[in-house]
């Protein structure tokens, strides 16, 4: 298999492909993510293919590239990283007790025949109610600012024990990839690149 490059400086998405024993460099896209706060199928499609392709620009190389863009998405509104702990707060207390969609782009583009694909993973996720005690404890403690909808997945769950989630968590349900959530469906992924 070609040389595959992840277009994402994630940790999460480089976690999620080493655990996977798959091979793969780094580089980082230049590339400005267009951010709209109603979500846009073809929008976040766009944001992961623009990431994909910057990259495809820079390298010397005939490779693989795989690039994502992840949205959490509740009542067809993007709740995109928060600028402060105010604004992580407001949107924990708006998913609490709701169920929401987390959607992640994902987009494979071959340098050398220009091929490119661009598929979607979709999951669902039930907060339970919080208070506003257990939701500042936790952005004191875990400082999610880097994370849309102002939370990581791997905070509360693990991929063991997603289908049963312990009491204390703050999501009681998921229905799709864990790892989607996280910012990567690796299932997807491994058929994408047998795909290519």
């Amino acid at each position: 298999m070609k040389k595959l490059i992840l277009a994402s400086n994630s940790p999460r998405r480089k976690e999620i492909l080493s655990n996977a024993n798959i091979d793969f460099a780094v580089m980082t896209s230049n590339c400005v993510e267009n951010n709209s706060h109603k979500f846009d199928e073809k929008n976040i499609k766009n944001n992961s293919k623009n990431k994909a392709l910057a990259v495809g620009q820079i390298v010397d190389e005939d490779c693989l590239i795989l690039a994502a863009d992840t949205m959490v998405i509740l009542n067809n509104v993007c709740l995109v990283k928060p600028q402060n702990l105010f604004e992580a707060v407001f949107m924990l207390k708006k998913l609490s007790d709701k169920t929401h969609f987390v959607i992640t782009s994902h987009t494979l583009f071959d340098t050398e025949t220009k091929r490119d694909e661009t598929r979607l993973s979709k999951s669902e996720v039930t907060f339970r109610k919080l208070s506003y005690y257990e939701i500042i404890r936790y952005l004191l403690n875990k400082k999610p600012f880097d994370k849309a909808g102002s939370y990581g997945i791997q905070d509360f769950l693990t991929s063991e024990n997603y289908n049963h989630p312990p009491e204390k968590s703050f999501i009681s349900k998921i229905k799709g990839s864990y790892f989607n959530v996280m910012g990567l469906d690796i299932d997807l992924v491994k058929e994408m690149l047998s795909n290519f």
